[in-house]
């Protein structure tokens, strides 16, 4: 016997007299229990088990066990193993039964865990001293093909919380070409005492000697093809990988969402194909002076901020900004420069101009309103663009939904293009969270995630698509279409040559232009041209409405438009109103 063997046979020795040598020392009863377990250990543990049909193995398990206290005693069977990443192999125990001939135990119970089955065999009463349980079980799962061959292999013996002095097995049921065995850990390569057939090959006999707690003896039995016809049962493993597998029920919400995208792809191809169709046609009706005689007339009477919102379909701030320089243009308003010597700073007030408001539209009034009331509600004959705020920020989201009001009673929309927005990504978000929730779910209890995933995809298109849903009528993309041939004559920057016009009628007309360069961003071109207009006249200073310090003249013009309309823009956002 090797030095190691001795070693082994000596260990289980040498804890049960440390165990009977600490027990007197214990004060607890769980230390009384560990002192029990380490005094007990399975004497003798003998196994039967013959394959039968369809792969069906009947076990009889005979242990001779060693009791210091304790009713019973629990065995860990092996019962799954992960196959492939989305596929477990199992085992299964059943008809679990035990007897004793000399007052063991008899009382099984089995709880499954993870990969584990832990069978515990109890009784009435503590016991000491030797008892013979006999536990028999069925077993399904352990044959499979392998080569020529139907190959048996179970761990018959092991998983005790005690050591096993002597392990033997004995393998039947059919001709046996082969026999393996192994002893140690569950996977262990480390051959068995011993292991042969009989003088029959009817019969594979397995013995182990000195195995420690938490250690198996596996038997692998080979026999002929179709002997027992056994294979091995599988089962699919819930985890990320399955969750979200592709089955008949993912790829359809799959092919689901390809239609529904591509319905809205289409939905939305219609919707702004016939924009850029009627823009196509009709741009060219607007590319053109818009001008009668000496009067301004611009193309269907649209306004500089209604313009952005009809481009865009959002009431920004540079449509605010343009409908001020509008106002002032127009007369309701006078901007004045401030000195930036005297100041400090650079600044212009907003001077309110007495003049009815009979062709204002509510947006118009409403946003004049806002520029020139005191905070207690009192009207201001000025205000320093740098002083806005207050009433200002408040009603600036009334302007907003004035515009946006405006645009529908024009008839270029149906409905209000923030309200569509709002309720198709809204429902998107909504679609979106309802989606997340789903796939959690579905990924804990089943196979279905990527059905919840195609829910969050369809949220997230519709809630992104949702921007580009409010639809222009058919009057709406015609004006559409005159705005952006107007566009288009303003980036040239100069009238066709006509009939003479007076310097102060000139002016007025290129300021007239001015509002509609801010919304096109192209203020620097238009003021030029307005400035130009400007010099030509005998003495002119100044605008009509724009009016600059002591030594300003109209050379700066140009310059001074470009930096208040930058300003009056972050004003209005830093007031948070848009």
């Amino acid at each position: 016997m090797s030095a190691l063997a001795a070693l082994c046979r000596l260990r289980p020795v040498a804890l049960t007299v440390s165990a009977a040598a600490l027990l007197p020392l214990s004060a607890t009863a769980s230390a009384a229990d560990q002192g029990d377990v380490a005094a007990e250990r399975v004497l003798k543990d003998d196994v039967v088990l013959t394959a039968g049909p369809g792969g069906l193995a009947k076990v009889r398990e005979t242990i001779v066990y060693q009791f210091a206290g304790r009713r019973g005693f629990e065995r860990t069977f092996p019962t799954r193993t992960h196959d492939t990443v989305t596929r477990d192999r199992v085992y299964k125990l059943g008809n679990l039964r035990a007897t004793s001939p000399d007052g063991g135990p008899t009382k099984v119970s089995a709880t499954s865990g993870d990969t584990q089955t832990t069978v515990k065999v109890t009784g009435g009463q503590n016991l000491t001293g030797r008892r013979t349980i006999v536990l028999e079980y069925d077993l399904r799962g352990a044959i499979d093909t392998v080569g020529s061959v139907e190959e048996l292999r179970w761990p018959v013996v092991g998983g005790w919380k005690v050591p096993v002095d002597e392990a033997r097995a004995s393998v039947g049921g059919g001709p046996i070409r082969n026999v393996n065995c192994f002893a140690g850990p569950l996977r262990s390569t480390i051959g068995c005492t011993q292991y042969y057939t009989n003088h029959t090959h009817t019969r594979g006999v397995y013995s182990q000697q000195q195995m420690l707690a938490g250690e198996y003896m596996t038997v692998v039995a080979g026999f002929p093809a179709g002997t027992t016809g056994g294979r091995p049962l599988y089962e699919r493993r819930h985890n990320a990988a399955t969750a979200f597998s592709v089955n008949a029920v993912t790829a359809s919400a799959l092919l689901g969402l390809l239609v529904l995208l591509g319905g809205g792809l289409g939905g939305l191809y219609l919707l702004r194909g016939r924009d850029a169709r009627v823009v196509g046609k009709k741009a060219a009706e607007g590319d053109h002076a818009p001008v009668s005689g000496s009067e301004f007339e611009p193309p269907d009477g649209v306004r500089p901020g209604q313009i952005g919102t009809l481009i865009d379909e959002q009431a920004d701030v540079i449509d605010v900004t343009a409908t001020i320089v509008d106002l002032a243009v127009r007369g309701y308003l006078l901007i004045e420069e401030e000195d930036r010597a005297v100041t400090g700073r650079l600044d212009w007030t907003l001077r309110r101009l007495d003049r009815p408001m009979v062709d204002l539209l509510p947006y118009e009034r409403i946003l004049l309103d806002a520029l020139l009331t005191g905070p207690g509600g009192t009207g201001l004959a000025a205000v320093k663009l740098s002083e806005l705020g207050g009433t200002f920020a408040t009603r600036l989201a009334q302007v907003r939904s004035a515009m946006y009001d405006d645009v529908v009673q024009q008839g270029w929309f149906a409905r209000r293009p923030d309200t569509v927005r709002s309720r198709w990504t809204v429902a998107g978000l909504a679609l979106t969270v309802l989606g997340i929730a789903g796939t959690v779910a579905l990924a804990i209890t089943t196979e279905w995630a990527l059905a919840g995933l195609a829910v969050i995809i369809a949220g997230a298109a519709l809630a992104y698509g949702g921007q580009y849903m409010p639809a222009k009528t058919a009057r709406g993309a015609t004006v559409l279409a005159h705005t952006i041939g107007f566009r288009a004559f303003l980036e040239r920057g100069a009238l066709p040559d006509g009939e003479p016009m007076a310097s102060v009628q000139r002016i007025a007309l290129f300021s007239r232009f001015l509002p509609y360069a801010v919304v096109f961003n192209l203020v620097a071109q238009w003021a030029e041209t307005v400035k130009d207009a400007g010099e030509r006249a005998e003495g002119a200073d100044n605008l009509y409405w724009y009016e600059g310090p002591a030594e300003w003249d109209l050379s700066k013009f140009a310059e001074s438009m470009r930096v208040f309309t930058l300003t009056t823009s972050g004003s209005i956002s830093q007031s948070r109103g848009l």
